[in-house]
This record gives structure tokens, sequence and C-alpha cells, in this order.
């Protein structure tokens, strides 16, 4: 039982990167190598975002939630943006191939070292425990995040983007970067239970890779 759980719980969190891998188009453009570099590339990135917060914002170890500071421990998600920026700069080909490249390699490290072991170690346990199919089913989610991140970074650098969709860009980008601590004050403050809260951030990430996904087709028709 144990073992078919883990099992469960193993498919359901890597076996859309897979798909996603196969169905983008990527494995075609040999494109495995340029997506462990864009992982290297995460692991560098946390580990300044690490090192930033460690020095500059100290847990809270109050009772109170502190609104101020989480805002700024926010702010650092920024960095995600700079790195997967950094990555599409370093590959050449169409934008769909960078973002698909960034995004992928982003997450997929982000799988590995966030959800990796903790499902290895948990999800074999004796008893059965729902919080690991919610750990795997939050990982498709967070793919879905770093496309849609993907995708704005790719708009906002584009040299020849009209004046007119660059609010619009930004403003995505704003929602992307805050939109985990939006969600986590939201869960805080109405006392979510965890499929709840699960789901309200599966229809928010939704909602957002909808307007990105509209933004960007409106975009590559004007250049195009």
């Amino acid at each position: 039982m144990t073992l078919f759980h883990f099992g469960n719980c193993f498919a359901l969190a890597y076996f859309p990167y897979f798909i996603t891998y196969k169905c983008s188009g990527l494995s075609e453009y040999n494109a495995f190598w340029k997506c462990v570099q864009a992982g290297v590339t995460y692991l560098f990135v946390q580990l300044c975002k690490m090192l930033f917060l460690a020095t500059f914002f100290p847990t809270w170890e109050g009772g109170i939630y502190d609104f101020i500071g989480e805002f700024m421990k926010a702010s650092v998600d920024v960095a995600d943006l700079v790195g997967l920026n950094l990555v599409m700069s370093r590959n050449a080909g169409k934008g769909e191939y960078k973002i698909m490249v960034a995004a992928l390699g982003w997450a997929t490290a982000e799988l590995i070292m966030s959800r990796c072991i903790p499902l290895w170690v948990g999800a074999r346990g004796i008893e059965f425990d729902w919080k690991y199919i919610q750990m795997s089913i939050d990982s498709n989610i967070s793919l879905v995040h770093y496309i849609v991140a993907s995708a704005q970074v790719w708009m906002i650098t584009r040299y020849d983007l009209y004046h007119t969709f660059r609010p619009a860009v930004l403003l995505l980008m704003f929602f992307s970067v805050y939109k985990a601590f939006v969600m986590e004050t939201f869960v805080h403050l109405c006392s979510l239970g965890s499929w709840t809260a699960l789901l309200a951030r599966a229809v928010v990430t939704g909602l957002l890779a909808l307007s990105t996904l509209a933004l960007y087709v409106a975009v590559v028709n004007v250049h195009s």
C-alpha cells in the first residue's frame, strides 16, 4: 500500500513535467541540457535569495503575522524573474522555445529540491496522508506558474514591444511575484483548510495564466 501510494504521488508530481517536455517539442530540439542549465541557474538564484533573506530578514518569532515583513520577503522573488531572463537570454531560438526551456528547467529544479525528499520519505510511510497528494498537485500548479512568469519576462524584454502592452505586462508580472504572498495572507486571514487553499491557488494561477496567454497571443500577432 505504501509503495502504491508513493507511486501515485510520484506519477502525479513528475509525469506532467515529462509530458510537457515531450509534447512541447523540446525533445526534438535536444533541449535537455538547456533545461539542466536552467536548473543550475535556479539553484544559484535560490542560494542568493536565502543568503539575502537570512541577512536582512531574520525569522519572525512573534505571535502576530508580520504583513510588512512578509511583503518585503516576497519582493525577493523578483530574483526569479531575473534568473529566468538570464536563462532565456543565453538560449537562441523562437520565443516559445526560450519560454519552455526556462520554465521547465526552473520548475523541475524546484520540484526536485523541494518535493523529492518529502515524497520519498513521507509518501512511503505506514499511514496514508493526503498532504503528499496535495504536494504533488501543487507541483503542477508551480509548473504553470513558471511558464506564465517566463512568458511575461519574454514579453517585457522585447525591444520592439508596443508601449500600449507594457503596463499590462508589468501588472501581470507584479501579480506573479506577489501571488504567493497574497495567497498566504488570504489563507491566514480566512483560516482556509489545506484543500481550499490549494483550490484557491489553482484558480488564481489559472486566471493569471489565461490573462498572460491572451496578452502573449496579442503581442505575437501584432509583431508578426
